[in-house]
């Protein structure tokens, strides 16, 4: 069981683009988020987007910072900054993520 939801109890089903960085000293790093069409922008939905929660078995990882992005006036992705702040922030992700990749087929590759 792993999920990402906008609003508490609402999961998300858009699969996104996620992409990682870290300082060399491996002590901070962030992941950037971003979900094409989202469930959570449809015009079906009537939750306020209130953060991006990542839950899994261990528990609950959160941030404040998502941003719409608007075409014509239109919601059309969310954008979601995830900032880790030391290296057992960083593991604690990275085990997020290998769970969440493998219940929704995803693969990782390293830029070059």
């Amino acid at each position: 069981m792993a999920q990402i939801q906008f609003s508490r109890g609402i999961d998300e089903d858009a699969i996104p683009d996620v992409r990682l960085t870290r300082a060399k000293d491996g002590s901070t790093g962030t992941a950037t988020f971003y979900f094409e069409k989202p469930k959570a922008l449809s015009s079906t939905s009537t939750e306020e987007i209130t953060g991006m929660y990542l839950i899994d078995e261990e528990g609950e990882l959160l941030t404040r910072e998502v941003k719409a992005k608007f075409i014509n006036g239109q919601p059309e992705a969310l954008e979601a900054l995830y900032i880790m702040r030391s290296p057992a922030e960083w593991d604690r992700f990275m085990r997020f993520m290998e769970r969440y990749a493998e219940e929704n087929g995803l693969g990782f590759s390293k830029s070059k």
